[in-house]
């Protein structure tokens, strides 16, 4: 019998340049809350609604898939955080803002119908604040 996959992430790690700046920024600054986590590991967690963050050094986690850690630009990936409004929108760019994160594209009506903004964490992993009209993501 072949075994199929289950329609679920149950993780996603982002490979980061400095586990401590990422630890900060995911913590601190967008206060997310770490699990089991001690002064000096290389791997720090961080449990969400239904699913799991973690951060781990980008060359250990390339080395681990058995891919090339070098790479730029554009990832094709980005991570969608949705909220209630438009103006809640705007507010979680401003404070992901005001925890060091850059901001890509300043919240915006969408082609979609939705309204929209992206900013990019300190190591340039992409996160979407999204508010969706048609569907309750939140």
């Amino acid at each position: 019998m072949v075994q199929q996959m289950k329609p679920k992430i149950s993780l996603v790690t982002l490979g980061v340049a400095n586990v401590e700046r990422a630890k900060h920024f995911y913590g601190a600054g967008l206060g997310f809350q770490s699990h089991n986590y001690s002064a000096g590991d290389d791997c720090v967690f961080f449990k969400l609604e239904g699913s799991w963050l973690s951060i781990y050094p980008r060359d250990k986690l390339a080395t681990d898939a058995g891919v090339d850690a070098t790479g730029s630009g554009f990832s094709g990936i980005a991570l969608t955080h949705n909220v209630a409004s438009k103006a809640e929108v705007d507010g979680v760019l401003q404070h992901a803002a005001a925890a060091g994160a850059r901001i890509v594209k300043s919240g915006q009506d969408a082609a979609w119908g939705g309204y929209s903004g992206y900013f990019a964490d300190p190591d340039g992993h992409l996160w979407e604040v999204a508010w969706n009209p048609f569907t309750d993501l939140t």
